[in-house]
């Protein structure tokens, strides 16, 4: 079995990360990967709207030394920066404070970044920050039901084939999910497909029918 090297900075992230957990009522949230695929992170953030600032930040991870290590390192950089600020960090910024990684790695730090632009894209959309207004389309849609997770499954939604259509007109996004009410992660699934479609800006209202 190949091993893969890592310095004393990574395995210091690794066995006591930085800002660790979830924060309640987050301005913004995100989450990037799938455990099904091996590496997971998620990012929430807390934002003094006065100064654009990052005043708190946690991530939650599942996957390798790498990935947490990233995750932390990640959050490390972003506190105390502005939106703009935290939106530059790169994975080449997180490699070079955690002393290199594996090249095979370098994914792990990939993904801490996307969920560190997405928690901030998620902060955006909701005070309507953004500025580049494209116009939703079904595309976008199907790209955001992608981060809802299937829990029976460790996929999202639309790979498990929960997802029977999806339409967008007048404002209105109905999304038809191949599952019973009554289930007992229907009502969460619901919840998670309206909190990643809402903040999108010419969405009015958002529709979800159980068809199982």
């Amino acid at each position: 079995m190949t091993k893969f090297p890592y310095n004393e900075i990574v395995l210091e992230h690794f066995k006591h990360p930085h800002n660790v957990g979830e924060i309640e009522e987050a301005d913004g949230k995100a989450i990037e990967g799938s455990p099904a695929c091996g590496d997971m992170v998620s990012v929430t953030i807390k934002v003094d709207p006065d100064k654009n600032t990052i005043d708190d930040i946690k991530f939650q991870s599942y996957g390798c030394a790498s990935n947490i290590a990233t995750g932390s390192i990640i959050t490390d950089l972003a506190r105390g920066k502005t939106l703009d600020e935290a939106k530059k960090v790169s994975w080449k910024d997180a490699s070079e404070e955690l002393g290199g990684l594996p090249p095979i790695k370098a994914h792990c730090s990939v993904l801490a970044v996307e969920g560190l632009r997405a928690a901030i894209r998620d902060y955006e959309e909701r005070n309507g920050l953004v500025t580049e207004r494209e116009p939703t389309t079904l595309k976008t849609i199907e790209k955001r039901l992608k981060h809802v997770m299937n829990p029976l499954m460790g996929l999202d939604i639309v790979r498990t084939d929960l997802v029977k259509s999806v339409s967008f007109e007048g404002g209105i996004v109905k999304v038809v999910v191949d599952l019973d009410e009554s289930h007992q992660f229907a009502q969460a699934i619901k919840n998670d497909i309206a909190e990643k479609i809402e903040p999108l800006w010419d969405v009015e209202l958002v529709e979800v029918e159980f068809t199982g």
